[in-house]
């Protein structure tokens, strides 16, 4: 178990990534992972409301809402700890599009609170202020309990936090950054300081590179997924290729799979929380639990470090 920053939230190790849900799981498949996901100990799920619109015949919402039915069937809402997004479905970060957002999500995830509730995207359009302000008062009203961003660079998140601190309001508790083996300079180099300087806790999305990190993509040998089109660029990238031959060389001597070795070293990162990660099966989600128990020697974190840097 791990604390998000400074809050009374204890979170599973692994944060179990809802955007594969109404997309490449439907109802039933999604209620197996997640039943499977708290069977072996995990309670922290990840959505937003935008999930899963861009599919055809969705219009958003779709993860949100087999989340909200699986808890309601399970009656496990007080044992679970949900993140959910608004931002891209709402049209921004305005007044108007937070209260909106909120209001769609309680309804969806059939709850009256959400326990972590993320600004998607920043939106320099619109002064931090008013974000923060709104943030503040659905805190204040029970309607969420912690607040987090994602896809923020330093100076926003920066500006974003100082200003909570000085006006006493609501402060961003956590980072949803991409981060990975294979894209990590923006992180670690801009990032990971403003992180450390104001203690907030980080749950890297795309863990394993939409699913380039679990070996089942490579150059000549199309794998039949759904992200096919999506990790075309890293099968041409000498670094990405490296990485991934280092992660054979430890996966083979480890005897374990590619993706719980990247799983692995993404958990070890300093900063990292929980990574986030998708699975349309249980049996997609084994490699990835095994990831977040898996202790990785020096020199295999070095050497992942050295062929990914």
């Amino acid at each position: 178990m791990a604390k998000i920053g400074n809050t009374q939230l204890d979170v599973s190790a692994l944060n179990l990534g809802g955007n594969v849900f109404g997309w490449t799981a439907d109802q039933q498949q999604s209620f197996a992972v997640l039943d499977a996901f708290v069977e072996a100990g995990g309670d922290f799920v990840d959505t937003a409301d935008i999930y899963t619109a861009p599919v055809p015949g969705n219009s958003g919402g779709e993860s949100e809402t087999i989340i909200g039915n699986w808890m309601a069937a399970r009656g496990n809402r007080q044992d679970i700890v949900v993140g959910t997004k608004v931002g891209q479905l709402t049209g921004g970060n305005s007044r108007k599009a937070i209260q909106a957002g909120i209001e769609g999500s309680l309804r969806r995830l059939r709850t009256d609170y959400i326990d972590l509730y993320y600004i998607h995207d920043d939106h320099p359009a619109t002064p931090v202020s008013e974000t923060l302000t709104v943030l503040d008062e659905l805190v204040r009203d029970g309607k969420v309990r912690y607040i987090a961003a994602s896809n923020f660079g330093p100076d926003r998140l920066t500006e974003s936090l100082e200003f909570s601190d000085r006006e006493g309001l609501a402060r961003y508790v956590a980072l949803q950054p991409h981060y990975n083996l294979v894209h990590r300079d923006m992180y670690e180099t801009d990032l990971r300081p403003v992180v450390e300087a104001y203690g907030l806790s980080v749950f890297p999305y795309f863990a394993l590179a939409s699913g380039f990190l679990t070996g089942k993509h490579r150059p000549g040998s199309a794998a039949d997924s759904a992200r096919t089109g999506i990790v075309a660029d890293y099968l041409t990238s000498p670094r990405a290729l490296s990485a991934l031959a280092a992660l054979d060389n430890i996966s083979a001597a480890r005897g374990v799979q590619q993706s719980t070795i990247a799983i692995a070293w993404l958990a070890a990162q300093p900063t990292v929380t929980a990574p986030i990660a998708s699975a349309r099966t249980p049996e997609q989600l084994v490699a990835l639990l095994d990831g977040v128990k898996l202790t990785l020697t020096d020199e295999e974190l070095a050497m992942l470090d050295k062929a990914s840097a």
